[in-house]
């Protein structure tokens, strides 16, 4: 019996890149490339309009960069999960596009395998980012807010309970069912723990659970 399919959107202007990479997830019984994108313009139009469970964006494209791409998809459908595709590990780029609220990034090397785990694991709420790069965000955090150091202690149970399962991957409907609340009422708390903490999407708050002791296992790696 199938269960869950993941429907991928592909946006790369490689070609042969773009095709080897659909016909290595295709292979995959849960896995269905339901579209493909050559720049970042139509990647946009694409995850716009079909909603893929997972968005595997390059870094580097025509007309609109992955980066630009990701923050209008963001901007417009918040639950987008996208995950930056670039040939280094330490890009700018990559930095930028996880701020904006990709959910991680993988190497266009990486082992078959590990992208095929890598996808599964974004799907389920995770976020995947290398130690380094979720430390330099954090700090950039930092930097950039008041003086006056955030902390959970600004939060209080239920939220610190929300935050909590954020960290861990769980979806505004999980949450809910979890804590025995209306998905409604969860929206409106995460809307103000963003508020609270000067964060701005759900990658944010899971670093920033992970900062403060909340979340066990420490950052996830690719």
């Amino acid at each position: 019996m199938m269960g869950t399919m993941i429907r991928i959107l592909l946006a790369d202007d490689h070609n042969l890149f773009r095709q080897g990479l659909k016909s290595l997830l295709e292979a995959e019984p849960d896995f269905r490339v339901i579209g493909e994108a050559s720049d970042g313009r139509e990647a946009l139009r694409h995850g716009l309009e079909a909603h893929p469970d997972i968005i595997l964006m390059d870094i580097q494209m025509p007309v609109l960069d992955g980066v630009q791409a990701t923050q209008e998809i963001l901007n417009e459908w918040p639950g987008a999960k996208v995950i930056m595709l670039t040939m280094y590990r330490q890009d700018g780029y990559v930095f930028e596009a996880v701020k904006t609220g990709a959910r991680g990034y993988l190497l266009k090397d990486m082992d078959a395998k590990e992208l095929v785990e890598a996808i599964r694991r974004v799907y389920h709420g995770e976020v995947l980012l290398d130690s380094d790069l979720a430390e330099k965000i954090i700090q950039d955090f930092k930097a950039k807010e008041e003086a006056k150091p955030r902390s959970h202690a600004e939060l209080s149970d239920r939220e610190v309970q929300i935050l909590k399962l954020v960290a861990h991957g769980r979806t505004n409907l999980e949450i809910a069912m979890e804590l025995s609340l209306s998905e409604k009422t969860v929206r409106n708390r995460l809307s103000e723990i963003f508020q609270k903490l000067h964060l701005n999407n759900r990658t944010q708050a899971a670093l920033f659970a992970l900062r403060e002791g909340l979340a066990e296992g420490g950052e996830n790696q690719t």
